[in-house]
């Protein structure tokens, strides 16, 4: 009897031990789900208004600044953006202001983040055969999948979700 007292201590034992490495070792994966969620949070609101924001006059170098936030595919569509949106930005004289309204993480892992963010968008044109210059104002959501590149975070896709005005 009482070896069977003690075999079935020394299993509950080792049950008790293995759950507590699992629960360690789930521990330092959320944490360092935090730490990525609060890091590509802060990058994300800061690369926001580069990536979204442009002015005709200075396109080429916007497109260039927003593209040095990203990586893959999606660095790759801000050089080739310069060459699509820069002759219609210029003919129209579009400036495009983009200011982060709010922004949250939708989930995260370590290596890769999605945030949310809610943006404030001026668009302004002043082209051939206008009087004044004409403004809109729009609010729009975009979503970055910010990923560990390095020593710090990129964006790898970006998405925009317009609201009620859409923004060429």
């Amino acid at each position: 009897m009482r070896r069977l007292l003690r075999a079935s201590a020394a299993l509950v034992a080792a049950g008790l031990a293995v759950a507590a490495v699992w629960l360690l070792l789930d521990l330092r994966r959320v944490q360092a789900a935090e730490r990525a969620s609060r890091e590509a949070l802060s990058a994300a609101r800061s690369y926001a208004p580069d990536m979204l924001s442009y002015d005709y006059r200075t396109i080429e170098r916007d497109m260039l600044r927003a593209g040095a936030h990203a990586t893959g595919q999606l660095a790759e569509h801000y050089r080739t953006l310069a060459k699509t949106l820069g002759p219609q930005a210029r003919e129209r004289r579009t400036v495009q202001h983009a200011v982060v309204a709010a922004a949250g993480v939708e989930s995260a892992t370590p290596d890769e983040v999605r945030v949310l963010l809610f943006v404030n968008m001026v668009t302004t044109r002043s082209g051939p055969g206008q009087e004044e210059p004409k403004q809109q104002v729009s609010q729009g959501r975009a979503r970055l999948v910010m990923v560990t590149q390095g020593d710090g975070w990129r964006a790898s896709r970006l998405s925009t979700l317009l609201g009620d005005t859409p923004v060429p």
